[in-house]
């Protein structure tokens, strides 16, 4: 059985890792994304959307969320 300790631990960890991450992100020049959020309001996504880039907007949709390309050409082709 995990006790509170641990669970606070494991929380403490992943928002350690998080923050290294959006650092990570800072010093390549790209907006963070919280994994929560949706993928389609990302920065990236909607600048190749307005663009009319639809393949960047699809590759970059399948590289954050891990779907397939038809799902993602999908999610883009309704949001675009």
């Amino acid at each position: 059985m995990v006790t509170e300790v641990e669970v606070q631990q494991l929380r403490s960890r992943i928002n350690e890792l998080e923050d290294r991450l959006k650092l990570i992100y800072r010093h390549l020049n790209l907006e963070y994304t919280d994994s929560s959020s949706d993928p389609l309001l990302s920065p990236q996504i909607q600048a190749a959307i307005r663009s009319g880039n639809k393949i960047e907007a699809i590759k970059l949709y399948r590289e954050m969320t891990g779907v397939g390309l038809a799902e993602a050409k999908a999610v883009i082709d309704k949001a675009g």
